[in-house]
Parts: C-alpha cells; structure tokens; sequence
C-alpha cells in the first residue's frame, strides 16, 4: 500500500492516478471529503500532517509514504521525525520526500527551514528514502485563469527573466518511479523543465493554446507580494519572488534528471498549456 499526501494537489492528483492506473493499492490523504475525482480503485483517509494522531488510520499497513508539506506546514507543525517515526511504526519502508530545489540554492532562507529539517530528518532515519527538489511549477500560472478569462490579459513580476519551470504531472512521473521501482533510495533529483521560459513567454504560450490574443503587464515586486501573501506564508513569499527576481546561476540551470529516471524530456510549458486549455479558454 502506498499513501499519497496532498492527495488533492497538482502533484497528488496526477500520481494518485498513475499510481491506481499501474494497479498499485492506493491510499489518498486529505484535510476534506473523499474527492469526486478520486479513482474508484483508490482508498482515501481525511487526515491533517499538523496532527500526528489523525495520520495513524492513514499510515495502517502502508510500506510506502509519499510525503508533501504545503501551505503552513511549510513553516510549523509536528517534528519531522516524530512524523516519520509514526509513519515507521504503522509499517512504513519507503519515503519519497517533496522538498525544493532553494533547499540547496537558498539554505539560510527561512522559508526553507522546515523543509530542510524534513530532508535530514529523512537522511538521518532507518527508511529508504528519496528527494524531490522541483524548481517552479507550471501550475502556478494557474493564478492567471480569472485575469485571461475575464480580461485577455496576464499580470506578473519580472516579464523577462526566465527560469525551468516544471510541470507536476512529471515530478508525479518521477516520484511514482521512486515509489515503485528499485534503485533510487538515498538520491535527491532535481526536477525542471526543458528550458528556461519567462513569464512572458508563458503568456505567450496560453495565448496560443487558447487562440486569442493576451495582453501581458508587468507587475511591481511590492504589487506582486501584496498578491502572494493573500494564499502562503510570508516567508515563502518572500524567497519565492527572490527567486523569481534574482535567480541564481544554479536555479538558471536546466536539470537532466527527470529525462534520466524517466527516459524522455520533461515537459514544455506549451504543452502544459495545451493540455489545460479549457481552464483559460
């Protein structure tokens, strides 16, 4: 049995079903109601990662864990080894760990503490374990569905600075190799896209995938903050626009590592934007 946390996100949705379609058992956490999407074929368990004593019905006889902190988990909750014991005691053998590529680029950020402490927790432990670090995702841009459907128009920070953003159904791919496959435990993978795209170009892209003309405007940092802080942590957004603004020549670099567990190019924005389409249209 493999649990799925953040089983309602871009990433959980998009593993939870490569996951059931492979007719691996399944088990999928959230905060809320058994989604309506959720495959038949798949368990789900409302549990809270803030509240250890909810997750043990999660980890019942589970041996495999794929563990996603977002939102304030990103910056308090239970000790990170509390929570892999417990995962541990229920019968859990393997992690596969969503952590961030500023893990390593911006360690002394406070907005990467936990996440952090949550890899050397992991290093640290008896379990088989494996690292995601994804830089951004194509799934932010989800952000500008309202503004292109009512308005034609996208409003980002830094128009022109681009970064290899990725696409979430390829960090699913990759973690469903690691949850499934041999070979990858005590690796953390760096996961980006093919090429670097600024935003730009993004809106560019959504203006061609949906046929219409999209106007893009430039957004101040303080306009841009003002906007991020409404859904994450302040310290997440803090170091979320440093990365936009100045990136630093290792978060410029395009990884290999999706098409080396994968064996294919990860996925470009422009068929990102393709497959989501009606969501702008």
């Amino acid at each position: 049995m493999i649990v799925v946390t953040g089983a309602t996100g871009n990433i959980g949705t998009s593993l939870v079903g490569l996951l059931a379609a492979s007719g691996t058992p399944v088990r999928a956490v959230s905060r809320g109601s058994r989604p309506a999407h959720l495959p038949a074929n798949v368990e789900h368990v409302a549990a809270d990662l803030g509240d250890l004593d909810s997750l043990a019905p999660a980890f019942r006889d589970a041996d495999a864990l794929f563990l996603l902190i977002t939102g304030e988990q990103l910056i308090t909750g239970p000790e990170p080894a509390d929570l892999l014991k417990a995962a541990a005691a229920a019968g859990v053998r393997r992690v596969v760990f969503v952590s961030s590529q500023g893990a390593v680029t911006r360690p002394s950020s406070d907005g990467y503490a936990r996440t952090i402490a949550f890899e050397r927790a992991l290093a640290e432990s008896d379990l088989a374990w494996t690292v995601l670090r994804p830089s951004g995702f194509f799934s932010n841009t989800f952000a500008w569905i309202e503004p292109v459907r009512a308005q034609r128009m996208v409003a980002a920070p830094f128009g022109e600075i681009g970064l290899p953003a990725v696409d979430p159904a390829d960090i699913a791919a990759v973690a469903a190799a690691a949850l499934t496959e041999d070979g990858h435990s005590g690796r953390a993978y760096t996961l980006t896209g093919p090429a670097p795209i600024t935003p730009r170009a993004q809106a560019a892209a959504l203006a061609a995938a949906v046929g219409t003309p999209i106007t893009f405007v430039d957004l101040t940092p303080e306009q841009a903050m003002a906007n991020m802080v409404r859904f994450m942590p302040e310290s997440v957004a803090e170091h979320t626009l440093a990365i936009l603004g100045t990136p630093t020549a290792e978060e410029l670099q395009v990884s290999g590592d999706i098409e080396t567990v994968l064996g294919r190019p990860a996925t470009p924005y422009e068929e990102w934007a393709l497959r989501h389409r009606a969501l702008f249209g």
